[in-house]
C-alpha cells in the first residue's frame, strides 16, 4: 500500500479548484445519503476535502472521524477546522485497516481514492464491518480505469467499480450498488447485515443518484 499512497507533499493537489468541477463533493455527499446525527468515518480524510461536507451533513448532533495515516495530512485539517465554526470532526492518525475506533460507532465508513492503495482489501473490509454498526454503510469511491486522468494514479494502478462491488458482495454487505461520479470516478456503496450471519448479496446498477455503469 505504501508504494501507492498518495504522499502529503501532494497535499496541494487535493486543493486544486479544478477538482471541484470534476469530482463535486456535494454530488458525492448527496449520494451517500447522510442524515443528521450519524457517526462517520471518512477513512483517508487527507486534507478534508470529504470531511469537511460530511460533518456539514452529519450536523452538530454528528460526528466525523477523519482518519489518516499521514499526520501531516491531518495537521492540514486541523489548520482548515481551527478557522471555521466547526467542532464535529475527530482527528484520527492511523491506517485503514486498523483505525482503533470501537466496535459498532459508526453508521458510515467512506473511503475515497484510496481503496487502489491497499495491499489487503479483504482487511480493510473485516475493519469496515467490525466499527460499523449493524445496517451501517460502506462508501468505497475511486478512480474509473476507463477514463484517464492524468492528476489520478497510473491506469494499471486503479481498479473497478464491479471488481469492488463483488468484493463487498462476497464481506456479506447487502444492497451493494454501484455508479459513476464527477467526470473520472466510481461510487460503490453497500450496508452491513442487521444481523450476525453474513448473507450473499446481488450486485445492482444505482440509477439515482449518478449514472449506471455502463
Amino acid at each position: 500500500m505504501h508504494e501507492r499512497r498518495f504522499h502529503h507533499s501532494q497535499a496541494h493537489r487535493l486543493e486544486a479548484p479544478e477538482r471541484l468541477t470534476w469530482l463535486p463533493p456535494a454530488e458525492v455527499v448527496k449520494a451517500l445519503h447522510v442524515r443528521a446525527g450519524e457517526a462517520i468515518a471518512d477513512v483517508g480524510a487527507g486534507t478534508g476535502y470529504f470531511a469537511l461536507p460530511l460533518a456539514k451533513a452529519a450536523g452538530p448532533s454528528g460526528i466525523v472521524f477523519a482518519v489518516d495515516a499521514q499526520p501531516e495530512m491531518l495537521d492540514l485539517l486541523r489548520a482548515k477546522v481551527a478557522g471555521r465554526a466547526q467542532h464535529n470532526i475527530r482527528f484520527i492518525q492511523a491506517e485503514a485497516d486498523a483505525t482503533g475506533l470501537p466496535e459498532e460507532t459508526c453508521d458510515l465508513v467512506f473511503l475515497a481514492n484510496i481503496w487502489h492503495e491497499f495491499d489487503n482489501r479483504a482487511l480493510v473490509l473485516e475493519e469496515t464491518q467490525r466499527i460499523l454498526k449493524p445496517g451501517g454503510r460502506i462508501a468505497i469511491l475511486d478512480w474509473r480505469p476507463d477514463v484517464d486522468r492524468e492528476p489520478g494514479p497510473p491506469l494499471d494502478h486503479r481498479l473497478s467499480a464491479e471488481s469492488a462491488a463483488l468484493e463487498l458482495a462476497q464481506a456479506g454487505f447487502e444492497d451493494v450498488t454501484a455508479a459513476h461520479t464527477g467526470k473520472y470516478s466510481w461510487l460503490v456503496q453497500g450496508r452491513l447485515a442487521q444481523s450476525a450471519q453474513a448473507q450473499g448479496t446481488q450486485v445492482q446498477d444505482s440509477e439515482v443518484p449518478g449514472r449506471p455503469l455502463a
